[in-house]
């Protein structure tokens, strides 16, 4: 009578000739190395930065919009790390025709959102978020809609540190503003 199962002193016999044990580490390699390349694109959507001169900007990102939409925000955080201010100026995006800097506010009890004039000042040593419900970026004129899972680019021009390319993760419809990384 024939026993297409190893005997049990196949399995259990030690060495790394056990077809067993081979078996058992190659499936463990590979969910090593799974698990690894989920941990680097989770990194790449979750914790992305960019850096010119002074400034650092950290995690960009959007929502996706309804069919239809013709706007979109943006929200990011911006650290200075120099000992003198700079100026964030403007926005520019191949996903809109236009992009503007607002802030958003409470007056007497009615939600406000306007644009801001002469740029944002981010000062020496300090950081600014921009964030759902303050300073944020208006997307407007939509070309293409920002859809979840995807990035959309776009360039942050400031006075000192000069134009910076930034890439945008698109967050699903109404999700809340990510975690930041406190690393």
């Amino acid at each position: 009578m024939s026993n297409s199962f190893p005997s049990a002193a196949r399995v259990f016999a030690p060495g790394r000739n056990n077809p067993f044990l081979r078996s058992l580490e190659a499936q463990l390699a590979i969910a090593v190395f799974a698990l690894a390349l989920l941990f680097v694109s989770a990194q790449g959507v979750f914790a992305h930065e960019f850096k010119a001169g002074d400034i650092k900007i950290e995690h960009p990102w959007s929502r996706a919009t309804p069919a239809g939409a013709k706007v979109a925000g943006g929200y990011l955080t911006i650290t200075n790390t120099g000992s003198s201010s700079d100026r964030l100026l403007s926005i520019a995006s191949d996903i809109s025709a236009k992009a503007e800097l607002h802030e958003m506010g409470v007056k007497d009890g009615v939600m406000t959102m306007r644009p801001v004039t002469g740029g944002l000042e981010i000062p020496a040593g300090g950081k600014v978020a921009l964030a759902p419900g303050g300073y944020h970026l208006m997307f407007m004129d939509l070309k293409q809609p920002p859809k979840q899972g995807e990035m959309f680019a776009a360039t942050l021009t400031f006075d000192k540190a000069g134009a910076v390319k930034v890439e945008f993760a698109v967050q699903a419809i109404g999700s809340p503003a990510p975690q930041e990384d406190n690393h």
